[in-house]
């Protein structure tokens, strides 16, 4: 299936790629807190490593390790803004369920 990623989340991460100046794309990951279970992460990438799985979407590069990648293939990744708040959005379909706050989910 791979990742998914909007044209508001590619400029954005483009974005934020050129004013670091460097990296090659974006890991995508997950890690266990929260209330539900797992929480996203999405951090810049300078190197890919042996696990990681490669996708390119709307000329952005998605890096996912091979153990996130159970919970996260198939997700659509967006950049929302409203009001004063803003930020990457993600739409998992392995998502069972979130807690209240949106910050966490489980599979």
């Amino acid at each position: 299936m791979g990742i998914k990623v909007s044209d508001t989340a590619a400029q954005r991460a483009r974005t934020f790629l050129e004013n670091r100046g460097s990296g090659i794309g974006l890991r995508l990951g997950v890690k266990t807190t929260g209330c539900s279970g797992l929480a996203y992460v999405l951090e810049f990438v300078d190197e890919v490593n042996d696990d990681d799985q490669v996708f390119e979407d709307n000329g952005i590069k998605i890096i996912i390790d091979g153990k996130s990648l159970v919970y996260l293939d198939g997700t659509h990744l967006d950049f929302t803004k409203d009001g004063l708040n803003e930020g990457f959005q993600f739409t998992n379909p392995n998502a069972n369920g979130e807690c209240g706050c949106g910050e966490s989910f489980n599979v």
